[in-house]
């Protein structure tokens, strides 16, 4: 596989995440070639649609842009909170795909979430789904990762030790890998 560069959003700015455990126990499981980088969403101010009109959106908005524009593909990885998404990452997706220069349009991803509760990151899942849909993003479908009770899936230093969890996490990895392939040949 030649070089492919993923951006990953975590939606969790909590110190000890989950979510930000598995993006690390991703990198561990990437195929060779792919290199995972995080975007510190923290840094990003609240989504409001006045800025569009202005010559130029807030600095880190802007770096989000020329991240999410250099990557091959996205690795959306969010907890489930009240049902559905966390904030910090849809006000992320709101700022990357509003406005004329949406660099998420149409852009590669895939998905996975761990959390506490038995059915992981379903329903967050399910509406990251629609949201990619709205932008025409391809996903890789499946396999989905779920991570349910993840307080016993990682270990005490934060290693991914659910051999089921890294499985799925490494192909739902080499799927994006060849979602990339198979749309960057097609463009040619």
């Amino acid at each position: 596989m030649k070089s492919m560069q993923v951006l990953a959003l975590v939606g969790s700015l909590r110190k000890d995440s989950y979510n930000r455990k598995l993006f690390e126990a991703a990198r561990e499981l990437a195929p060779r070639g792919m290199k995972l980088e995080a975007f510190d969403l923290g840094l990003l101010p609240l989504y409001n649609a006045d800025l569009h009109d202005t010559a130029q959106f807030p600095e880190p908005v802007e770096r989000l842009h020329r991240a999410i524009r250099a990557a091959d593909a996205v690795l959306l990885l969010s907890p489930e909170y009240n049902h559905s998404v966390s904030g910090v990452l849809k006000n992320a997706i709101d700022w990357a795909s509003r406005g004329p220069s949406a660099p998420l349009q149409g852009k590669p991803a895939a998905i996975a979430g761990a959390s506490t509760g038995m059915i992981g990151t379903a329903r967050a899942q399910m509406h990251l789904r629609e949201i990619c849909a709205a932008l025409e993003m391809p996903l890789v479908p499946r396999p989905e990762v779920l991570v349910a009770n993840a307080k016993q899936k990682f270990d005490a230093s934060g290693h991914l030790t659910d051999e089921n969890s890294r499985k799925f996490l490494k192909e739902l990895l080499e799927g994006l890998a060849e979602l990339v392939q198979e749309r960057s040949s097609v463009k040619r």
